[in-house]
């Protein structure tokens, strides 16, 4: 594996760092849902197939699935991710403008390009909160933003003020780019160099305008059409209401993406993506359906890795260190070689 680093050795062993997996997990979702008002949900594991409510990631991904023999063979889903329930969850509670839900997402994800920061397995920490409709813009956006940063930096203190030799990184602030800006000041890079380029300098990005169009008709990255909003104009010139949370790793040499996350599609703009992506039929799936009728509140949500920001604030150099999945047997032993304790 070309990207695992160089006369790398861990900072602590495999039993300290699961205490500290532990400690991070459970210091980050107190901070996180106080920060943002969220109210922790029991999630599903699985959701009926053909109702439009499992997340179909840049579109193309295929979902792990099953016939269930006590239910006429109906077929169900393992999630890739709750964006899309946990917006009924929302609504389903009521929640008022401020408020959300938060819960542990566990998913498969079988198309996934196995390397040091992806695996099958998944673990997230998604969200969802309800919001008015004139907090739809870009600036209230990176309001929650920097609130969710803050929670990242108490976190990054919290450890080390248990384990002192991982010394905080994270710059004080967080910087909010637009991915065509990033594109006019990178014009030769790849989307990927470009954010390299961007968190090295930075230290912390959020990169908005994920999905939609840059000037070249180049998109930065894939989204689906039918939860993020990454086609609305935000009022100021710029595309997309939806945008990652990315940080320099040193201990990789490269970008590092903690969190993907985006005020969700109105009526409006969902018919507008639905028709970009040329998969209008999804409107009659139920879950759109009810999206296209109004009935479902208007909301802002995303996921934060767990596995991600446990790697990266214990100075892990490959994701299987901190999270139990499977692997061939190249990276198995890429990892053997490099030192690296696969879990």
């Amino acid at each position: 594996m070309s990207d695992l680093p160089k006369n790398y050795k861990p900072l602590i062993g495999v039993k300290e760092t699961e205490r500290a997996i532990v400690s991070i997990k459970e210091f980050f979702q107190l901070s996180l849902s106080t920060e943002l008002n969220l109210t922790r949900v029991t999630a599903p594991l699985f959701v009926p197939a053909g109702t439009g409510i499992n997340d179909d990631l840049n579109g193309v991904e295929k979902p792990v699935s099953f016939n269930v023999k006590g239910m006429h063979g109906q077929k169900m889903e393992i999630v890739q991710s709750l964006a899309k329930w946990k917006r009924l969850k929302v609504t389903e509670l009521g929640c008022k403008p401020g408020f959300g839900i938060y819960t542990d997402m566990n998913a498969i994800r079988p198309d996934e390009e196995l390397d040091a920061v992806h695996s099958l397995y998944v673990d997230q920490w998604d969200w969802e909160m309800c919001i008015d409709e004139k907090d739809r813009t870009i600036f209230y956006l990176f309001d929650i933003v920097k609130k969710i940063y803050r929670a990242i930096k108490r976190t990054e203190f919290y450890i080390f003020d248990r384990y002192s030799m991982f010394e905080p990184v994270l710059p004080e602030e967080i910087k909010l780019i637009y991915s065509d800006d990033l594109l006019a000041e990178y014009p030769k890079l790849s989307p990927k160099e470009r954010e390299n380029a961007a968190a090295k300098k930075y230290g912390a990005v959020f990169i908005a305008g994920i999905g939609g169009k840059l000037p070249d008709g180049s998109i930065h990255d894939g989204r689906a059409p039918d939860y993020d909003d990454w086609i609305s104009d935000a009022g100021d010139g710029h595309v997309g209401l939806n945008g990652d949370i990315i940080v320099w790793n040193e201990t990789l040499g490269r970008a590092f993406e903690l969190s993907s996350m985006g005020i969700r599609v109105s009526p409006q703009s969902l018919r507008l993506q639905l028709k970009e992506r040329g998969c209008e039929a999804r409107a009659e799936l139920p879950f759109q359906k009810k999206l296209l009728n109004g009935e479902l509140s208007y909301t802002l949500g995303g996921g934060i890795g767990q596995s991600r920001l446990c790697m990266f604030l214990l100075r892990k150099a490959h994701i299987g260190e901190v999270q139990v999945s499977e692997w061939p047997d190249t990276v198995l032993e890429a990892c053997s070689k490099a030192g690296i304790p696969i879990l």
